[in-house]
């Protein structure tokens, strides 16, 4: 399966989605992390509780959605309300489109300690959803099932 995570400015959730899949999920998963108006920059914060949780931020970078239209995702899934309300490029055809809202760890305004659980209930989430979307990938469901299956996980 092949999921292309979309935030508007792929800076933090799209791009913290995409590295905890790949490292969760292994070759089970292809995901990739694009956005609708990139910033250019992951958010170092991104970065850095990536490491702390021990994955992989190479290859990470903020870019636009145009740059994957030879991926062909399966599933396009938006994790910020902006992006579920964009309209999506004409060339993810037949993707399964979801939405699966995360709260923004990097529009936190407090202490460190408090950005820190923001980032780290953020990655938490996100690894919980991967851990029940592998069972997912690995059946043959229809498109209507894959659907359904995978809203159920925005849901949580």
């Amino acid at each position: 399966m092949k999921i292309l995570y979309i935030c508007t400015h792929n800076r933090c959730r799209s791009i913290l989605s995409e590295a905890i899949t790949n490292h969760v999920a292994g070759d089970r998963i292809v995901a990739k992390s694009a956005g609708s108006q990139p910033s250019g920059a992951v958010h170092p914060l991104s970065i850095q509780f990536l490491k702390e949780a021990d994955i992989s931020v190479v290859g990470l970078q903020s870019q636009s959605w145009d740059e994957f239209e030879d991926f062909k995702p399966d599933v396009v899934v938006t994790v910020c309300d902006a992006a579920a309300q964009e309209t999506c490029p004409v060339w993810f055809g037949d993707s399964i489109k979801v939405h699966w809202g995360l709260a923004d760890p990097s529009k936190i305004e407090g202490s460190e300690e408090e950005k820190a659980q923001g980032f780290r209930a953020c990655i938490a989430q996100i690894i919980e959803r991967v851990n029940t979307l592998i069972p997912i990938a690995e059946k043959d469901l229809t498109a209507s099932a894959l659907k359904s299956e995978l809203a159920k996980l925005g849901a949580q």
